[in-house]
């Protein structure tokens, strides 16, 4: 079914800061004269851990009703907690930060970016938007013409809504990719193309996929140099976006693909994003990518016949795969496997005829673990 290079690496492992609150232990000598500790005077009044927290003013955690400006948040000023967007009008919105979650309601005509985010984006009300777009979730009720270069991590779900584009993330800043760790989301897990369509109307689409040819840059400009957002370096090329440029549910040029699969060590996510290049460079086509954890069961349900030496992999971690596509893609990938990667754990197809098989058994699971 499939072939595999190994040789065992040793891994470093990660040590965890435990920062335990520290404490003061008072010592008493028990007389029949002793004083309760609690009506002592002289003892400073104990301070709760909601006491130390510093005040949050709401309105640095939204923007409201602004027309015609360019605003946002740059690195470090969300720090996780929900944002809120709502009746702006022609206006660039740049959220350089990670957040919890982020509501936009009743804008008009904007452009916007919005930092990884660990929970759900969701869009109320708006027309004419241009987005950049990272989420766990991503939904929208109630809109027309988005178009959205989309990461999300589950399947996106619109609603009510008309006139929408689709695209793959591609984006850059120099905290991104320690923003989308912070905000715990695969930069491999994304299901931009897989839109669900909650009010579908007989005859008519409500979505469709942009054009690959489509510049994100054209449709959502980097700041400009007068704001305050200058001095954050911004790139859309697809050589440089912390998400892997992916085509998703556009049909393939080619009927042959090849499952690569990278085990668990300490450079997987580099070795991944290495071949990517390596096989974009010869013309073969990234389709789809996953990060997902196996179990036994999972291992020989998927690679059959090779699960017996690949299970105890599994154990040190997830598992990124990709789906390349292209005439010859497999005996490419195989000879970049053995020249490139011979000391990395990785399984690839074996031969055109099975490699399909490859593609679907690991893909068709990944998807109904990760619940799409």
């Amino acid at each position: 079914m499939g072939c595999f290079f190994s040789k065992k690496s040793k891994r470093k492992s990660s040590e965890k800061d435990d920062r335990a609150p520290t404490t003061t232990t008072v010592e008493t000598t028990t007389t029949s004269n002793a004083v309760p500790l609690g009506n002592n005077s002289d003892e400073a009044p104990k301070q709760y851990s909601w006491d130390k927290r510093e005040k949050v003013d709401p309105k640095d955690y939204m923007l409201t009703g602004l027309r015609d400006v360019t605003v946002g948040r740059l690195p470090g000023k969300l720090n996780g907690q929900q944002f809120v967007i709502q009746e702006c009008e022609n206006c660039n919105i740049y959220v350089f930060d990670h957040s919890a979650t982020i509501t936009i309601d009743d804008c008009v005509n904007c452009r916007i970016v919005l930092g990884p985010v660990k929970g759900s984006v969701f869009f109320r009300d708006c027309k004419d938007i241009k987005c950049v777009v990272a989420c766990q979730q991503f939904r929208t009720r109630d809109c027309k013409k988005m178009e959205v270069f989309l990461c999300c991590a589950t399947q996106p779900i619109i609603e009510s809504s008309t006139g929408m584009k689709f695209g793959c993330f591609q984006y850059f800043y120099p905290e991104l990719a320690f923003h989308f760790k912070d905000a715990g989301l695969s930069i491999f897990n994304n299901n931009w193309s897989n839109i669900h369509d909650f009010t579908p109307v007989s005859g008519e689409n409500n979505w469709s996929l942009l054009p690959e040819t489509t510049a994100v840059l054209d449709s959502v400009p980097p700041p400009d140099s007068e704001s305050e957002f200058k001095s954050v370096r911004v790139s859309a090329d697809a050589g440089r976006s912390i998400v892997p440029l992916t085509k998703g549910g556009r049909r393939k040029d080619s009927e042959e693909s090849c499952l690569f699969v990278f085990f668990a060590g300490e450079y997987t996510t580099a070795n991944a994003r290495k071949l990517i290049d390596e096989a974009t460079a010869k013309g073969f086509m990234l389709i789809q990518t996953k990060e997902v954890s196996m179990r036994p069961e999972d291992v020989k349900r998927v690679f059959q016949s090779n699960a017996e030496d690949l299970v105890e992999w599994i154990t040190k971690g997830p598992v990124i795969a990709m789906e390349l596509n292209g005439d010859g893609v497999v005996e490419a990938c195989k000879k970049t496997a053995n020249e490139v990667f011979s000391g990395t754990k990785v399984f690839v197809s074996d031969n055109k005829n099975t490699s399909s098989r490859d593609v679907d058994s690991f893909f068709n699971f990944a998807d109904m673990q990760m619940g799409l």
